[in-house]
């Protein structure tokens, strides 16, 4: 490890900053980066936030950071590298950073576990309708389209962090009619995984869970509507742990009064939903407020991760989760 440590600054809200970066965490941060005047800001503009910046080198950033714009980047000559403590870094990452070769690094892949298991716990139930049924435990009386894991075809949307990682948790319960529909992913990567690759319009009319796992992309929005919702079969399960907009919303709202279709959505678009959204109060759809993901002192699984970063960044080492100008492109 260098004996010189890099000046580096906390990026993120307040509320963020509590959550993610406790004694033991801000221990360690003064261990591998030195720490200046302020040692965090949820801003980039004022005047001491500014000098502070002309001195740093590395931002470790997370929820709240603003955009690092031109602006930003011309205050910042000595900045070498970002380390996001959180998921994506499309909403303060661009061209201006990658142009500077900036290293950015993400932990994304931390926060992709809890997403998984969300997303398993919601496949095992829906097979039985479990999250559709509270309330009704004396109305109830059997459901035709009951079925069992190994029973059922789970298409899976997005061979990314999360859906590579769904597909392995299906795979321990012996599942084995898993559908892959990624345009991007190599198909011997999927078979290798054991599932199956297949277009979106193969895989639909087959779909008993359709769960999305795709990045919001200028092709991914709004990639779920009326035509696809038409093509699955009745008593299908949508469930959404990825982004809101994926799916068009009218069209949902309008399949799930029409048709016999299940909704588990824990991002909409928008987030929150109107309360005049014809999605609340509907049996068939459960609605939960972006929980999926790393949630209070689980975040700083996330800080751990940005601070390895960081340690390897100091010690000349590669970085583990480097996000670079491509990957952006097909990465949430």
């Amino acid at each position: 490890m260098s004996s010189e440590r890099p000046e580096a600054l906390l990026v993120m809200d307040r509320k963020t900053l509590l959550t993610q970066f406790g004694d033991q965490e801000m221990d360690r941060l003064r261990e591998l980066a030195s720490l200046g005047d302020p040692v965090s800001s949820a801003e980039l503009s004022s005047a001491k936030v500014r000098r502070r910046l002309a001195e740093v080198e590395v931002l470790i950033t997370s929820w709240g950071c603003p955009p690092l714009d031109a602006d930003v980047m011309a205050a910042a000559p000595e900045l070498r590298a970002v380390l996001h403590a959180a998921g994506s870094v499309r909403g303060h990452v661009g061209a201006e950073v990658f142009d500077r070769e900036v290293l950015v690094t993400t932990a994304a892949d931390v926060n992709a576990e809890p997403v998984a298991r969300y997303t398993l716990a919601a496949v095992l139930w829906s097979g039985k309708k479990v999250p559709f049924l509270f309330g009704r435990s004396h109305s109830w009386e059997g459901d035709r389209q009951v079925r069992v894991l190994d029973e059922q075809t789970v298409v899976v949307v997005g061979f990314s962090r999360v859906g590579r990682r769904v597909v392995r948790l299906l795979r321990e319960f012996d599942s084995n009619r898993i559908l892959v529909v990624d345009p991007v992913a190599d198909p011997a990567e999927i078979t290798a995984a054991g599932a199956s690759p297949a277009t979106l319009e193969q895989a639909l009319p087959r779909a008993d869970v359709l769960s999305l796992h795709a990045p919001l992309l200028r092709r991914t929005r709004g990639m779920i509507g009326e035509s696809e919702l038409e093509a699955l079969p009745p008593g299908a399960v949508l469930i959404n742990t990825a982004r809101g907009a994926l799916v068009d919303t009218a069209a949902l709202e309008r399949a799930c009064r029409g048709r016999d279709i299940y909704a588990i959505l824990d991002v909409t678009d928008p987030e929150p939903l109107p309360e005049d959204s014809a999605l609340h109060g509907l049996s068939n759809v459960v609605l939960t407020p972006h929980v999926a993901g790393s949630l209070g002192e689980e975040t700083r699984r996330m800080s751990a991760a940005a601070l390895d970063e960081l340690h390897r960044y100091v010690s000349g080492l590669p970085a583990r989760a480097p996000v670079t100008r491509r990957s952006l492109e097909v990465q949430a």
